[in-house]
C-alpha cells in the first residue's frame, strides 16, 4: 500500500487485493456518483491485478483495508469540489473539480465552519500545525459549536498538542493540518453556516500571538478559508440557521451588562 498512498505503517505493509479496490470503487460511486479519474479505485484496481497475476497475495485474504472500510468526502468550496478519499480512515487522494459558482453543487447549501477547515486542509495540507493554527482552529470549534469549552479529545485541544509538539520532531514527524482538518465536518460535533463574524473571531484568534507593537499579519490560511466562506455565503445571500454570536459572546454581554448594574 506504501507503494502507491502515504499512509501509516500497518498499512503501509499491506498488500492490495481485488476486494479493497472494490470496496473504494463501491465507496467512489456512492459519494461522486462516478468513478474518480485517476482516483484511488483505480490505482488499487491496477496494483490489486498486479499482486494477483504474480501471485503475491490471497484473492480471500481480510485487509486492513476491507475491515475499516473506505470512504469519500466531497467538500464544497469557492468554485471548487473536493473529492478526497480515504482507506481506514487515513486520507490517500484528492481530486478537485472547479464549478462555477452558479452550479447546482455549489450553490445548494451555505458554505460551514467545517466545510471552511476542510478547505484550508485541501490548500495547505502539509502544512505543520503552529501555534496561530491551533488558536484559529479552537476560535473555529467554538463558534461552530456555540460551546466555550474546548472539547476532550475534539480537533482544537488535538491541534494545541499538535502546535506544542511539532517544535520537538522531525518534519516528519509534524502533525500537518491535513492530519487534523480533512474531515473537520465529521469531527466537529455541531457545525454552522460561516458569518462574516465568525470569520473576524477567528481571524483575531489566528493572529492573537503577533508580537505587541508589531502590525497585525495577514490572515492564516484558516482565516482565509474563513473570510472566503463567509463572503461567498452573503453572496449567495444565505442566513445563518443560528445565531453569528456563540455561548462565550453571550457569557460576555451578561458580564459586562451585570457589572453595568452595579
Amino acid at each position: 500500500m506504501e507503494i502507491f498512498f502515504r499512509v501509516s505503517y500497518d498499512l503501509g505493509k499491506e498488500p492490495i487485493t481485488v476486494k479493497d479496490a472494490a470496496l473504494m470503487q463501491s465507496a467512489e460511486t456512492r459519494a461522486a456518483g462516478r468513478s474518480l479519474k485517476g482516483g484511488a479505485a483505480a490505482i488499487m484496481q491496477s496494483a490489486a491485478e498486479i499482486n494477483e497475476r504474480l501471485g503475491l497475495v490471497d484473492p480471500k485474504r481480510e485487509t486492513i483495508a476491507a475491515a475499516e472500510g473506505m470512504a469519500v468526502i466531497e467538500t464544497q468550496i469557492p468554485g471548487q469540489v473536493v473529492s478526497t478519499e480515504f482507506v481506514a480512515g487515513q486520507p490517500v487522494h484528492s481530486e478537485i473539480k472547479p464549478v462555477s459558482t452558479q452550479h447546482s453543487v455549489a450553490a445548494t447549501d451555505a458554505m460551514t465552519i467545517g466545510q471552511a477547515l476542510e478547505a484550508a486542509a485541501m490548500k495547505e495540507g502539509e502544512k505543520p500545525i503552529d501555534p496561530n493554527d491551533a488558536r484559529a482552529i479552537q476560535s473555529a470549534e467554538k463558534r461552530a459549536t456555540g460551546n466555550p469549552v474546548t472539547q476532550k479529545g475534539g480537533i482544537a485541544a488535538t491541534a494545541q498538542a499538535a502546535a506544542e509538539l511539532n517544535p520537538r520532531v522531525n518534519d516528519v514527524g509534524k502533525t500537518t493540518l491535513s492530519n487534523i482538518l480533512l474531515a473537520a465536518t465529521t469531527d466537529l460535533p455541531a457545525d454552522k453556516a460561516v458569518t462574516r463574524e465568525d470569520a473576524e473571531k477567528i481571524v483575531e484568534a489566528e493572529a492573537r500571538g503577533s508580537p505587541h507593537g508589531r502590525p497585525r499579519p495577514p490572515s492564516g490560511v484558516i482565516g482565509e478559508a474563513m473570510q472566503s466562506a463567509a463572503k461567498l455565503n452573503e453572496e449567495r445571500g444565505f442566513t445563518p440557521a443560528v445565531p453569528s454570536y456563540t455561548l462565550e459572546d453571550a457569557l460576555l454581554i451578561d458580564r459586562l451588562k451585570a457589572m453595568s448594574e452595579k
